[in-house]
C-alpha cells in the first residue's frame, strides 16, 4: 500500500523550551497538524540562554509525536550567555545590542545558524519523503534556510511571515547599503518560494506593494491566536473586596512601555487617595529593572505587582480570572499573539495604542476601550471609566461569537489548506508554482 501521509519540515529557529509568545504560533501547527493530515517534523536550535524558559509548551508538541531536530548555532546569544533562563536586558543595552547586531549581521544575528541547519535540512530530506517546507520567521535566517533547501531539493517552500521583513519596527538600516541588501535578500527569497502566508494585513499590503510579481491571491493571510485548550478549567473571578484587577501579559521594549500606565495610576491616587485600595495591577512577564524602579519612584509598590514569566497554561488562567487586560503596542505592523488571548478570555481590554488595523479589531470586538498610546490624561480617564463600570458590574465583554474565529485549531486548518496549495489534486506529484515569477 502507498503511503499516503503528507509531511512538512517546519523551519523554527524560535521554538521551545524558549518561552514568550513568538513561539507559539509555530508550537499550536505542529500540534494540530496531525489532525489535518499533515505529519510535521520542526528544525530548530539547541537549547541557549533564553528571557523565558517554558518546558510546558514543549511538552505539547512531544505529547503528539512531533518529531524535533535540533542543530547547533553559532551566533552571539549561543557564545555569551549561559543556558537556562538570563536577565532581561535594560532598554538601552537592548537598543545597542540591536544597531551593532543590524550593523555586522544579515540578515540578522542567528546566520550562524544557517550553515548547520542547512545541513541537518538536507541529512532529513535524505532519510524523508516531504511534501513541503514551511519557514517561519522572524529571524529571517529561517527563510534563508528554506529558500536554500527548496533549491536543493526541489520541495515546495511556503513563507510564514509572523512579522514583516523590512518594515519590523523595531530593526535599523545602519547604512543605504543595509537597506539594499535587505531587499534583495527578500525578493530572492519571495522568488524562490512557492506560497506566502503573513499574520496581518498590513504586512500583506506591504508585501503586494514592493512586489509587483505578486499578485492578491499569491498572499494568504492565517492570523494569530490562542488555543482553546490552555483556557480548559480556567474561570472567571469576581471582584475581590473591591479591588479591579488590571493584567498586563507580556514583554515591555521599545515603547512598549508600562509607563504611561503607571503615571495614569500615580495622578489618579494624587487626586484621590482613597483608591489606593481599589487598584491592583499586575504584569505578566520578563522584568526589566528599569520598570520596578519606576514603580518605586512612582510609590506605587503597594499597587502593582511583578508576576514574572508564568507557565503558558498558568498566565491564559490568571489573564481569564482578572477584570481588565492591558494591551499596548506601538505599531500597526505587528499583531502580537497574547491579543487573541486577550479576545479568548472575554474579558475588557484597555488597549493603549496607534491608529491602524489592530485597533480596528478591538473595537469591532466589542470589549476594547482604546486609548492613544502616550496620552496620560486619556488613561486616567480610562482608568475611572473602567473602575465605575467595575462597581456597577457593567464592564464590557468580548464575545465567543467574535473570539472564536482566533481558534487555533481552526487556523492550523487555514494553514494545513496553504500547505494543499502546493500540492497536486493527486497527492503524488508536487506542483511547482510561479517558478518564472520575477
Amino acid at each position: 500500500m502507498a503511503d499516503d501521509t503528507r509531511r512538512v519540515l517546519i523551519i523554527a529557529y524560535y521554538f521551545p523550551p524558549l518561552g514568550l509568545s513568538g513561539v507559539q504560533r509555530t508550537v499550536k501547527f505542529a500540534k494540530y497538524l496531525g489532525r489535518y493530515g499533515w505529519t510535521p517534523t520542526v528544525l530548530t536550535v539547541e537549547p541557549g540562554g533564553y528571557y523565558a524558559f517554558d518546558e510546558s509548551l514543549l511538552r505539547e508538541v512531544e505529547e503528539v509525536g512531533v518529531r524535533i531536530v535540533r542543530a547547533a548555532s553559532v551566533d552571539l546569544n549561543r557564545l555569551f550567555k549561559k543556558k537556562g533562563v538570563v536577565r532581561m536586558p535594560g532598554e538601552f543595552t537592548r537598543k545597542v545590542a540591536g544597531a551593532v547586531g543590524d550593523f555586522f549581521f544579515i540578515p540578522d544575528t542567528k546566520i550562524g545558524w544557517k550553515k548547520r541547519a542547512l545541513a541537518a535540512g538536507i541529512a532529513l530530506c535524505a532519510e524523508t519523503r516531504f511534501d513541503a517546507i514551511l519557514a517561519t520567521a522572524p529571524p529571517q535566517t529561517d527563510f534563508l534556510v528554506g529558500m536554500e533547501l527548496k533549491r536543493r531539493t526541489g520541495i515546495p517552500l511556503l513563507l510564514d511571515y509572523r512579522d514583516a521583513w523590512l518594515e519590523y519596527p523595531f530593526k535599523t538600516w545602519p547604512t543605504p547599503i543595509h537597506l539594499w541588501l535587505h531587499r534583495r535578500l527578500e525578493r530572492e527569497v519571495i522568488h524562490a518560494s512557492n506560497g506566502i502566508v503573513t499574520t496581518h494585513r498590513r504586512i500583506k499590503e506591504s508585501l503586494l506593494r514592493r512586489n509587483r510579481a505578486l499578485n492578491y491571491h499569491d498572499v494568504a493571510i492565517v492570523s494569530q491566536g490562542y488555543d482553546s485548550e490552555d483556557f480548559e478549567g480556567a474561570v472567571r473571578r469576581a471582584g475581590a473586596a473591591g479591588r479591579m484587577r488590571i493584567v498586563h501579559a507580556g514583554t515591555f521594549y521599545g515603547r512598549r512601555s508600562p509607563e504611561v500606565l503607571l503615571r495614569a495610576v500615580h495622578n489618579v491616587l494624587a487626586a484621590q487617595p482613597d483608591f489606593r485600595s481599589r487598584f491592583d495591577i499586575r504584569f505578566v512577564g520578563a522584568q526589566r529593572k528599569q520598570d520596578l524602579r519606576l514603580v518605586k519612584k512612582l510609590g506605587l509598590e503597594s499597587v502593582v505587582t511583578f508576576e514574572g514569566y508564568l507557565e503558558h497554561r498558568a498566565c491564559v488562567h490568571l489573564m481569564r480570572s482578572t477584570d481588565v487586560l492591558w494591551y499596548v503596542i506601538d505599531n500597526d505592523m505587528q499583531s502580537p499573539g497574547k491579543l487573541y488571548e486577550y479576545f479568548a478570555t472575554g474579558r475588557p481590554i484597555l488597549a493603549s495604542m496607534v491608529e491602524g488595523y489592530t485597533r480596528q479589531e478591538i473595537v469591532e470586538s466589542g470589549g476594547g476601550m482604546c486609548v492613544p498610546l502616550l496620552d496620560v490624561p486619556s488613561h486616567e480617564r480610562a482608568l475611572l471609566e473602567l473602575l465605575a463600570r467595575f462597581d456597577q458590574g457593567t464592564l464590557p465583554s468580548v464575545p465567543s461569537s467574535f473570539s472564536d474565529r482566533f481558534d487555533r485549531f481552526r487556523l492550523t486548518g487555514s494553514m494545513a489548506r496553504q500547505l494543499e496549495s502546493l500540492l497536486n489534486h493527486d497527492r503524488a506529484e508536487i506542483r511547482r508554482v510561479d517558478e518564472d515569477r520575477s
